[in-house]
């Protein structure tokens, strides 16, 4: 039985399992087992980063910074391997969910990432190295005078 505040909500994009465990079962396993005890403690640190990394992009980048650098993300740039498709089926609105803007500017800049050479976009989307390019050496086609780019 779930009981509680919740202070936020989550939307699946793919096929998921939840499992619950409740507060006695996991402490008793991170006592018991060492080696998930690890593994835990590292997702712990690695999603703290990740959400000081989240806040620090909300505060002090543009909407257009922050959909390049989740594009990168959701394409698993910087991981083993290539890049790869985004193959969820990820609508503009929850791209504008997940940077906070609205899904008339994700359509603008993903048009701009478009002829820009930055993406395919075509059913699936898919970055290119150019993007990871543009964000990392800050050229002027990402963020150029973004207050004449309001849609």
């Amino acid at each position: 039985m779930l009981l509680g505040l919740r202070i936020a909500t989550t939307t699946a994009m793919e096929e998921c399992v939840i499992t619950s465990i409740t507060k006695e079962a996991m402490i008793a396993v991170l006592h018991e087992e060492t080696r998930f005890s690890e593994l835990f403690m590292a997702y712990l640190l690695t999603r703290n980063s990740r959400i000081e990394e989240d806040l620090i992009d909300q505060l002090f980048n543009s909407s257009e910074r922050r959909l390049a650098r989740l594009l990168l993300l959701l394409a698993h740039f910087g991981k083993e391997g290539s890049p790869q498709p985004i193959l969820v089926d990820i609508s503009q609105e929850t791209l504008a969910e997940m940077i906070g803007t609205t899904r008339s500017r994700v359509s603008f800049f993903m048009n701009k990432f478009r002829k820009l050479g930055l993406i395919s976009y075509n059913g699936k989307i898919e970055v290119h190295n150019s993007l990871l390019n543009a964000v990392l050496h800050e050229k002027p086609q990402i963020d150029r005078d973004e207050s004449t780019s309001k849609v």
